[in-house]
């Protein structure tokens, strides 16, 4: 029983407690293991960081090196897509297929389909798995985006794995609650196999959103930058808001929350295709705003989210006042980015640009940046600068183009960094690390 506490999380603010006291405990016996036990030779990150390979164990390994009794030989509809893999990169799906203590009868894709390959907005259709034969049912063309009553007609167990990006526009946290949702009004349990915020779980920046801009990129009040895991988010959605879900969490092991992907030892796998390094999803948070404008975010370049532009921008002039602001943790470099022609903004141009040069991760914050340099790029190009019917729902609410049109945009920041820190004090009873 002890074992099943300190690594299943069953969704009640009691157990939770719980959980972490267990963890408290019986630290000291699982310190004295791991020094007893064989560990691979320590690698190198990308940041210059030494880490172990076997440092962290990602929810799918714990989940099933140990299944919960209540769901041994439950049929499994599991939701997942490329990023579903343990640490040396079999994929959840094979991995469940021909586990003993359960059955995979369906498979869920979301957005970019189930090998995230699939471009952003494109429909999905349903197709059945080559390996296993089990069919693979797309949850990007059903009305709501969420699971119907006939794909999990067979299914007694919703198990979610996906990578989270730490951005509240990231559409899979959408199809989480939506399926967490669709788990309540079946009357089966939810599974979520926790995997770490890859850009860390310290840092909370910008707004709550707006109820009234509700949408499939922005379902919960949350942040643009929340600083949670996707298990603490489904925590805090059934709890704070209500969704009421039998959820049960597997934790990760061993994650700290100052830690980024690059210092966990955990195999780098591309989110969606405009999600490439690490470097995009730092700045990702907030450079995704430039969706809302008609400017690009990327698309269709080699570094998608670390560089936007347009033809008629001034580069170089934007820049020179951009580094005279010295924000913390970042430069701009004025680039000629080529587009491709497959892109939805000025496809086939070789366009001015500017590129996001991150200097110290820790001090960056990419939504107060990306809003700065969006009024940077207003003011300077009145007639050619424009917004697209997105950036409500983007940002979250109408505040931000209203602030930026009525010259009150470091205003309302101040106000966002108020609620950011409101935010990470009411959400530290959801976190389970």
């Amino acid at each position: 029983m002890e074992r099943e506490i300190a690594l299943f999380t069953r969704v009640d603010s009691s157990l939770i407690t719980s959980t972490k006291e267990s963890m408290r405990i019986l630290a000291p016996a699982l310190l004295m293991l791991a020094a007893c036990t064989h560990m691979p030779a320590p690698v190198s990150s990308p940041s210059g960081a030494t880490v172990q390979d076997a440092a962290v164990r990602p929810g799918i390994e714990v989940f099933l090196a140990d299944v919960p009794a209540a769901l041994r030989g439950k049929r499994v509809g599991l939701i997942t897509n490329h990023t579903g893999i343990d640490r040396s990169r079999n994929t959840d799906i094979d991995l469940i297929a021909r586990h003993k203590d359960l059955k995979l009868v369906a498979l869920l894709a979301p957005e970019h389909g189930i090998r995230g390959t699939v471009e952003a907005g494109e429909t999905i259709l349903d197709e059945r798995d080559p390996r296993t034969g089990v069919p693979i049912h797309s949850l990007y063309k059903s009305e709501d985006r969420g699971p119907t009553p006939e794909m999990l007609k067979d299914v007694d167990v919703i198990v979610y794995d996906l990578q989270e990006v730490g951005g509240r526009t990231w559409t899979y946290v959408s199809t989480m609650a939506l399926s967490m949702q669709a788990a309540v009004r079946k009357g089966i349990p939810f599974v979520v196999l926790d995997r770490p915020n890859p850009i860390g779980g310290e840092i909370v920046e910008g707004a709550l959103l707006d109820p009234k801009f509700k949408s499939f990129v922005g379902m919960y009040p949350i942040p643009a930058r929340h600083g949670m895991t996707v298990g603490e988010l489904a925590t805090l959605f059934n709890q704070k808001y209500g969704i009421g879900a039998d959820l049960i969490v597997a934790r990760v092991e061993n994650w700290r929350r100052s830690q980024w992907q690059d210092e966990t030892g955990l195999p780098w796998v591309n989110p969606s295709p405009n999600l490439r390094s690490l470097a995009a999803l730092s700045s990702y948070p907030g450079s995704v705003y430039f969706e809302g404008t008609t400017l690009t975010e990327g698309r269709g370049t080699d570094r998608p989210f670390e560089q936007i532009g347009a033809p008629w921008l001034n580069a170089g002039e934007v820049v020179r006042v951009m580094n005279d602001m010295r924000l913390p943790g970042i430069r701009f470099d004025a680039i000629t980015m080529p587009v491709l022609a497959t892109a939805a903004k000025h496809k086939g141009l070789t366009i001015p640009a500017i590129r996001f040069v991150i200097t110290d991760r820790q001090a960056y914050r990419p939504v107060r940046t990306s809003l700065l340099l969006i009024d940077e790029i207003r003011r300077q190009h009145p007639r050619d600068f424009a917004w697209t019917g997105t950036i409500d729902r983007l940002t979250g609410s109408d505040k931000v183009r209203l602030a930026i049109e009525g010259g009150r945009l470091r205003a309302l920041l101040e106000d966002w960094d108020r609620e950011a820190a409101m935010f990470r004090e009411q959400s530290r009873p959801f976190l389970l690390y």
